[in-house]
């Protein structure tokens, strides 16, 4: 069965601008890395046409390492590889795809990407893939108009209804003022391809080998031009990197506004994921990372960070707490200052205060952990209270132990358990003890030495300046 779209994203860049030991296509990009984003907008495509799909990337630099992070970040999926050894132009770039990859020629329509372009997004290359199909051309590129079109390739349009591509170095003065560019994007009939794709040469002022000589004035080829250019803006340095993620954090918080999310001030908040629910108010200098995911009415004051991490509905996390790998659970309350670390399974209707650091542990329903608390390798159960000071000794220098507190307990200030340990449910913990012992249901325990008061002996011990 022929295969009806070949996705092939040029991947080879060293990214010497970019000042990184990295090759290019892995640059990191709100906290991915740049070649993410087209293969995952190119998968979205594929899957929105509904046929039958391959995606094939060209690598060159760092090859090893760009097939090793591909292949492992989306196991669901079968690229095609190949490798450009010498980086010759566009065009040498897809003779390597289809003289490499076995299913490159059996692909009824080709779309060539570029790893550098994280801001392209499915509607555009449907938009370009139905023009394409809709008025059955052979090949039609993306393009968009550039103030300083300097570094693009120029579209030329012929007073007939075709056009051409000349690139930067090659065009003449009159060339260089035309302000409509070509983007690099393409979609294009393979056998079209395959018919001319070995005739193309090299002799322009870079010697190279331009895929855009496809493109000629009578030809079936079209060019679509896009109002918006941000979606084919490439990264080549740092600059254009940060200009790219913000632009790319500003589409999000759109789309999270159309949805119902408040944010008190956007322009200082760093949000890498639409996975929050409608209702939810975000404050200033709030960073969640791609993986974590939030539900409906949470709030996030100010300065929080949440990496890997799940926040249930109605959540509040309050000033400066730090969450990786935590959950909060349904209208649980965190902070301010507390840090919620990996396997920290906060309860629905827990409160955990300020200074309290939870590290892979489960709290059941309404626990409270107010503050300046430590709670490591532990389950706690529904309804138990936690006093000040509190810290599981979880540690004996060579292996982690494990603490257990059963339900409606109280735990008194400034006491310790040294796991492993049993607490059972109702118990009562007086402050300042330590416990090393395992509790039945029920019981009382107080581990502090009797007071012992010598009067007068004070001045012994305190010192005059």
């Amino acid at each position: 069965m022929k295969t009806k779209l070949g996705t092939v994203i040029l991947s080879a860049g060293a990214g010497t601008r970019m000042k990184m030991k990295l090759p290019k296509p892995l640059a990191p990009f709100m906290g991915r890395c740049l070649v993410d984003f087209p293969i995952e907008e190119g998968l979205k495509l594929n899957k929105a046409i509904g046929e039958s799909y391959k995606v094939s990337l060209v690598t060159g630099h760092g090859s090893d390492l760009v097939k090793d992070y591909v292949t492992s970040s989306y196991p669901e999926e079968e690229f095609g590889f190949a490798y450009q050894e010498e980086q010759l132009g566009t065009a040498h770039a897809l003779k390597c795809y289809f003289d490499q990859v076995s299913f490159a020629k059996d692909c009824e329509y080709t779309l060539v990407l570029c790893a550098d372009t994280p801001l392209i997004n499915m509607a555009s290359l449907e938009t370009l893939y139905k023009e394409l199909i809709t008025n059955d051309l052979d090949g039609v590129a993306a393009t968009f108009l550039e103030e300083t079109p300097k570094g693009y390739g120029r579209i030329i349009r012929s007073k007939e209804g075709g056009f051409h591509i000349v690139e930067e170095k090659d065009a003449d003065d009159i060339q260089r003022k035309v302000n409509e560019v070509n983007s690099g994007m393409y979609v294009l009939k393979t056998k079209f391809i395959l018919d001319h794709l070995y005739s193309i040469g090299s002799t322009n002022k870079a010697g190279e080998f331009y895929l855009t000589d496809l493109f000629k004035d009578d030809y079936k080829v079209k060019p679509v031009l896009f109002e918006d250019k941000m979606p084919f803006a490439g990264v080549n340095d740092l600059h254009q990197l940060e200009r790219s993620e913000q632009a790319m954090r500003r589409r999000i918080v759109f789309n999270l506004r159309e949805k119902g999310v408040r944010f008190i001030d956007s322009r200082h908040t760093y949000i890498d994921t639409e996975n929050i629910g409608a209702g939810s108010v975000i404050y200033p200098n709030v960073h969640i990372d791609h993986k974590s995911c939030i539900g409906e009415g949470v709030t996030l004051e100010a300065g929080s960070i949440i990496i890997d991490s799940t926040i249930e509905d109605e959540v509040i996390l309050k000033a400066y707490s730090h969450l990786e790998g935590a959950i909060l659970r349904k209208s649980s309350v965190v902070g301010p200052y507390a840090r919620m670390r990996p396997g920290a399974d906060i309860g629905s209707e827990s409160k955990i205060g300020n200074f309290v650091e939870i590290k892979k542990s489960v709290l059941s329903r309404g626990v409270k952990v107010s503050h300046l608390s430590y709670v490591g390798d532990a389950e706690i159960g529904d309804q138990t209270n936690i006093g000040c000071g509190f810290i599981t000794c979880n540690y004996d220098g060579a292996n982690k132990h494990k603490t257990e507190i059963g339900e409606n307990c109280f735990i008194g200030s400034d006491s310790q358990t040294v796991a492993p340990v049993k607490i059972g449910d109702n118990c009562f913990v007086a402050s300042s003890s330590t416990i090393t012992n395992n509790m039945p249901d029920g019981s009382f325990a107080i581990s502090r030495t009797k007071q012992s008061t010598k009067e007068g002996m004070a001045k012994r011990f305190l010192k005059s300046k």
